[in-house]
């Protein structure tokens, strides 16, 4: 059984981002995504990331909620 529960600070890593929670702070305080903005679709990620973002909310993976949350943080 898969016991693997998502969390920020394991998104962050994921993305390959410092994934402290002064970091995670930091990235939240100075990233904004504008109204209607998807959130793979941000100028700040690289390719890597946008496509991982991209392909964890279309395959409606575990990483959903976590990824909302990240999406609500950043509107």
């Amino acid at each position: 059984m898969d016991t693997f529960a998502p969390t920020l600070s394991a998104l962050f890593a994921q993305l390959g981002l410092d994934n402290s929670e002064h970091a995670i702070g930091h990235f939240v305080s100075q990233h904004k995504l504008a109204p209607g903005m998807a959130i793979q679709d941000a100028p700040f990620w690289n390719s890597a990331q946008a496509s991982f973002l991209q392909e964890s909310l279309r395959q409606d993976a575990q990483w959903c909620e976590v990824i909302d949350e990240l999406n609500a943080l950043l509107h």
